[in-house]
């Protein structure tokens, strides 16, 4: 599950966030001190982290440059009532991964949370020789080969195509139509229950516990 930082003085505004990130099925911490941020987002294990400009403390930008001061990597999504370019720019240059201006639409935001995900597991798969690592699991997407704590299974194609989407979306509650369309495409009966039986295979292949329910929505990778 991603676990998402939130360093951000006014309260509702942070509030409004985690809220929405939390039922989007991420897991949010808060804080509202620009260097208490920074110290967690450099020794925390943070996937992203969001970052407004105007902190008491210190600013966003101080808390950015001691963020990859420390080489830290993590990526940053920037916030501020501040829309002028200047402003944009020194983000950007500064090693933000994106600026939104206030206000902004949670579903906007939510989209670049996604987004920025991607492209580190997408980066990541690319450094490790397109190799997708979760909690003991791993995927080769090139030999095809899956293991568990080190351990060889046997994956049939769509079982493998189906722990790879859960794989590249790690914490993510995945919706039955969504599993269908990226692994079966348009090659099923509407109202089918393939996702639950192929999510079923890949609980005794891989491990049940590793494999969530959520209700009314869909599955994700825990």
């Amino acid at each position: 599950m991603s676990t998402i930082l939130i360093i951000e003085d006014e309260a509702r505004i942070a509030e409004f966030i985690a809220k929405g990130l939390k039922s989007a099925g991420f897991t949010t911490h808060a804080t509202s001190s620009g260097i208490e941020g920074a110290a967690l987002a450099t020794h925390g294990n943070f996937d992203l982290v969001i970052l407004d400009v105007g902190l008491p403390d210190i600013d966003g930008f101080q808390v950015l440059e001691q963020v990859r001061g420390q080489g830290v990597k993590v990526p940053v999504i920037m916030l501020t009532a501040r829309s002028s370019v200047t402003d944009t720019v020194a983000g950007l240059q500064g090693g933000a991964d994106d600026y939104m201006a206030k206000p902004f639409s949670f579903e906007e935001l939510l989209a670049r949370v996604q987004l920025r995900l991607r492209a580190e597991q997408a980066s990541g798969a690319a450094e490790n020789g397109v190799v997708l690592r979760h909690g003991g699991l791993t995927l080769d997407l090139r030999t095809r080969r899956a293991e568990v704590d080190g351990r060889s299974i046997d994956l049939s194609a769509r079982e493998f195509t189906l722990a790879e989407t859960f794989l590249r979306n790690p914490g993510q509650v995945l919706s039955r139509e969504q599993l269908l369309s990226n692994v079966w495409g348009y090659d099923f009966e509407p109202g089918s229950n393939v996702v639950d039986v192929y999510v079923r295979y890949l609980r005794r292949k891989l491990g049940s516990e590793r494999f969530e329910t959520v209700r009314g929505m869909g599955y994700r990778l825990v």
